[in-house]
């Protein structure tokens, strides 16, 4: 059994024009150059490190990315998710870790931005060995990264990824963790959100409020929850039937189908699927006032669909920081878990948002932008700081 491992030191933004491969009849790894131009997708973001993993006998296919440690190690969940191409995965890992860095960074935690990625589908490929074997790979960047659950992973694989190593966080409440941070990355959104309605109407009251939510999973399903208890009108889309049938029963949520969700005459639309889906067709059918949602990455094209939706007059919250809880949750087990302490700073996303709007109103800029501003000042003034000794 083989393993291959490849560290690229990004430091001023290295070039990575890589693929690994490896003939299963061979006893040699190769590396190929192909046509996909890696550099492109480094060269504006400064990765400090990707590290390719890969383990045969578990069937191990992973990418770690490490975007910033200037504020701390870089903390970051590990999505298991069944990739069309690595292409397509190592774009995710880099657009996500360069988030988690802006997201801790606002959130005011001493933590840096890292994010994994496990090629595969989770209901057939994970594996005590896969997760334990994933385990190893973190404990050899020695404190570098922390790990936690996100989409496709539990607890329960932590629990795994901790046999291996200590730099992993999101453990049971058993093991002395936090437990599931779903809740607490809801209650941040539900805080974004709550912002945004005082922006825009005046009142962070959402009783009343039409509130269309696409994605309802462990996040989605507690934010219905909450907007629900406030007396909002709520609907919802998902690809879970089961889901689905859930929130219509217990919330008297609404079932919308697929892409209608876009056009649904709302006034508050939340993204909490996955990223990349407010797209120039996806925008122009938006008839809400606000965005808020829990997803990652949302904005398509951040500067074009940014600008975008400032310009359709659409209040933008940003998603790094309204989704921020889960991190926050986390890095609060990091330090010794507390989970008044987790909510109550949770809290603190309400005021930030407020101040990012007012921000982006002050320099005619897209919100995302604003808040990307506020979080990279921090990064550049601790920088600073640090190169005195």
């Amino acid at each position: 059994m083989r393993q291959f491992q490849v560290k690229i030191n990004c430091t001023f933004a290295a070039i990575l024009t890589l693929i690994l491969t490896k003939d299963m009849s061979s006893t040699t790894a190769t590396i190929h150059d192909t046509k996909l131009d890696l550099f492109a997708e480094v060269k504006t973001t400064n990765h400090e490190q990707v590290v390719f993993c890969n383990d045969n006998a578990s069937g191990l296919k992973a990418i770690i990315a490490i975007h910033n440690t200037v504020l701390g190690p870089g903390l970051g969940g590990t999505r298991m998710w069944n990739y069309a191409t690595e292409a397509e995965a190592l774009n995710d890992v880099l657009r996500l870790s360069r988030g988690m860095t802006y997201k801790a960074s606002i959130s005011g935690l001493n933590l840096g931005g890292a994010k994994a990625v496990i090629i595969g589908v989770a209901s057939r490929d994970k594996s005590e060995a896969l997760m334990r074997k994933f385990g190893r790979f973190v404990e050899n960047l020695n404190g570098k990264y922390i790990t936690a659950e996100d989409v496709g992973t539990t607890t329960k694989d932590m629990e795994y990824v901790n046999m291996e190593t200590d730099s992993v966080a999101g453990l049971p409440e058993s093991m002395g963790g936090g437990g599931d941070p779903s809740p607490v990355t809801a209650y941040g959104v539900y805080m974004g959100m709550k912002a945004s309605a005082k922006k825009a109407y005046g009142s962070d009251s959402l009783e009343g409020k039409k509130i269309s939510i696409q994605g309802i999973g462990k996040v989605g399903m507690h934010l219905v929850e909450l907007v629900s208890k406030e007396g909002a009108i709520v609907s919802v889309s998902d690809i879970i039937q089961t889901s689905l049938d859930h929130a219509a029963k217990t919330y008297n949520a609404s079932v919308v189908n697929g892409s209608e969700i876009y056009g649904l005459d709302v006034d508050i639309f939340a993204p909490c699927a996955l990223g990349g889906i407010l797209n120039t067709d996806n925008i122009n059918a938006l008839n809400c006032d606000i965005v808020a949602g829990a997803a990652n990455n949302q904005l398509a094209v951040e500067e074009e669909h940014g600008m975008m939706l400032r310009k359709k007059g659409v209040l933008y919250a940003p998603d790094f920081l309204i989704n921020a809880g889960g991190l926050i949750n986390v890095y609060s087990e990091v330090i010794g878990y507390n989970r008044e302490n987790a909510m109550r700073d949770t809290e603190n996303i309400y005021d930030t948002t407020l101040n990012i709007y007012d921000l982006a109103d002050s320099k005619d800029m897209h919100t995302q932008k604003a808040a990307i501003l506020l979080a990279q000042k921090r990064i550049d003034d601790i920088a600073s700081v640090q190169s005195t000794y």
